[in-house]
């Protein structure tokens, strides 16, 4: 059976669901906001408690490494992003998600060879082009600081 390309994309167009675009804009937006309040509430609770506000952000944010960390070993934080979507990408919650997830699915092949190997697999990608990045980004601030 010849398909054209017309009637495929036809009968891609009825067997997809259509995306509801606000509400997962707005759950995207809800959610990422809430995680964002949660670390400055960490923050400032760290303050009251008579920590220098530099130490107490550093915690707001190891906080929510943590917590994505163990939510993702205990597999909830998919359950979450199922429904909050891009929400849960908020960079220091969703980095910490890429990286355990893949060292849980490959820990059944070895230390080195499964968790060591595959743990950077989607997050490595992000680490190479963000460290040559603000490699290449200090050379340019220090040639522009000789002028």
């Amino acid at each position: 059976m010849d398909i054209t390309g017309q009637e495929y994309r036809q009968m891609n167009k009825q067997a997809s669901p259509k995306s509801p675009v606000l509400k997962n804009c707005i759950l995207a937006f809800l959610v990422g906001g809430l995680l964002c309040v949660v670390g400055e509430v960490i923050s400032q609770l760290a303050v009251g408690g008579g920590i220098d506000q530099k130490t107490a952000r550093f915690l707001g944010s190891l906080t929510l490494i943590v917590l994505s960390a163990v939510l993702t070993g205990f597999n909830v934080y998919d359950d979450i992003a199922k429904h909050a979507g891009a929400g849960t990408l908020v960079p220091i919650t969703g980095f910490a998600n890429a990286v355990v997830s893949p060292a849980i699915e490959f820990k059944s092949e070895g230390l080195v060879l499964g968790l060591g190997a595959k743990m950077f697999t989607i997050a490595g990608p992000v680490l190479v082009y963000g460290i040559t990045t603000s490699i290449a980004y200090g050379i340019v601030l220090f040639v522009l600081s000789l002028f």
